[in-house]
């Protein structure tokens, strides 16, 4: 019999440890449906925290998509008046140039003919001139009749228009008139940056016969980049001037970048319904932005300040939402299961808006969850 009352005091003895260990370690306790007991050592362990409601800023937000442009006057698009076959082309996508710099050379017979013809006219011109004058003195004298004065005439001015247009012609091709008055005669001509900035389009080869019609180069100047949003036409009524704009660029980065709007547009895109809305970007210089980049944009329309708490302070359970909210502290914490009604929400809190029943009260507003999963 003594192994028999052996064995029956050690499983007694086990059970009082047990016990006694458990008691050591109380954890949250859910006393009835709307009540819950944590434990000050698992409030502790948990680094639960007690918060109220605080007053937060809730946004009223038009969101929009668009991207990262520069003003027309910021782009410039590289061709020629004439066509030709490039000799030159030393630039890749992403130099950097100066206005004035140049960008490509190209070679055609057709330079050689127009530098020809105003060559003559201008050998020309210079005898007519003298002739027309001296008609003139002959006439004012009634020496000579008036048709031949007025033949002179016309043959001069006919001959100083020809001159005037073959001019303006070699200017626009970058070629001295002077310099082909002197008998410099060239088969080619070089065209320059119009503004500075970077290139972000070549379109050419060495060789490659360009006509009027044709893009060479694209250069773009990105001293000021802005946003340039397409609006609903169902919300564009809710767009002003200086309305704060945050953004982001989801394909790159998760940071938000502020902007404001500068100016909205006055007609709407047949096609998807949307007005264009431009917006000038906060510290730009120190933003490393690339035209063209797609972004999402919310526009803060109107803003209002409402009672609200963290969204880690609120448990959802079957569609529900709750909180705890602390109902006496002795050696445990008590707490009492809340239902709200929520309102707006921003990132990181939720609009309350039964404020009656937790008003100036404490909050379990870390660790709500786990309490009330045990």
């Amino acid at each position: 019999m003594k192994p028999i009352y052996t064995i029956l005091f050690s499983l007694i003895l086990v059970a009082c440890e047990n016990s006694e260990k458990k008691s050591d370690t109380p954890e949250a306790v859910e006393l009835d449906s709307n009540e819950i007991a944590v434990s000050t050592s698992q409030f502790e362990g948990e680094q639960m925290q007690l918060g109220k409601l605080t007053p937060h800023a809730f946004n009223q937000l038009v969101r929009a998509n668009g991207m990262i442009d520069v003003p027309p006057q910021n782009k410039a698009i590289i061709s020629t008046f004439m066509g030709g076959y490039i000799t030159k082309t030393p630039l890749l996508v992403g130099d950097k140039v100066n206005k004035g710099q140049l960008l490509v050379t190209l070679e055609n017979t057709e330079f050689v003919e127009i530098q020809q013809q105003y060559l003559e006219v201008a050998e020309q011109l210079n005898y007519l001139k003298s002739e027309y004058e001296r008609q003139q003195t002959l006439f004012d004298e009634n020496i000579t009749s008036q048709k031949n004065f007025l033949k002179a005439e016309s043959s001069y001015k006919s001959s100083l228009a020809q001159y005037n247009g073959l001019q303006k012609k070699l200017n626009m091709m970058n070629i001295n008139p002077s310099s082909v008055e002197q008998g410099q005669i060239t088969s080619k001509i070089s065209l320059y940056a119009t503004i500075e900035g970077f290139i972000t389009k070549v379109n050419v080869n060495n060789g490659t016969y360009v006509s009027p019609a044709d893009v060479i180069l694209e250069i773009v100047d990105t001293a000021h980049i802005h946003l340039e949003l397409s609006v609903f036409e169902k919300d564009i009524l809710n767009i002003k001037k200086e309305q704060k704009i945050t953004f982001k660029i989801p394909e790159a980065s998760n940071k938000t970048f502020d902007a404001k709007v500068h100016l909205v547009g006055t007609t709407v895109d047949g096609t998807n319904r949307t007005v264009k809305v431009h917006g000038h970007i906060e510290d730009e210089k120190r933003a490393n932005f690339i035209v063209g980049m797609f972004i999402e944009a919310e526009i803060i329309t109107d803003s209002k300040s409402s009672l609200a708490l963290p969204k880690d302070a609120v448990v959802e359970v079957d569609g529900n939402h709750f909180v705890l909210v602390l109902n006496q502290k002795t050696e445990n914490y008590l707490f009492d299961k809340v239902k709200l009604e929520l309102g707006q929400q921003t990132e990181d809190f939720v609009e309350v808006l039964n404020t009656s029943d937790i008003k100036d009260k404490d909050v379990l507003v870390k660790g709500a969850f786990m309490a009330m999963a045990e």
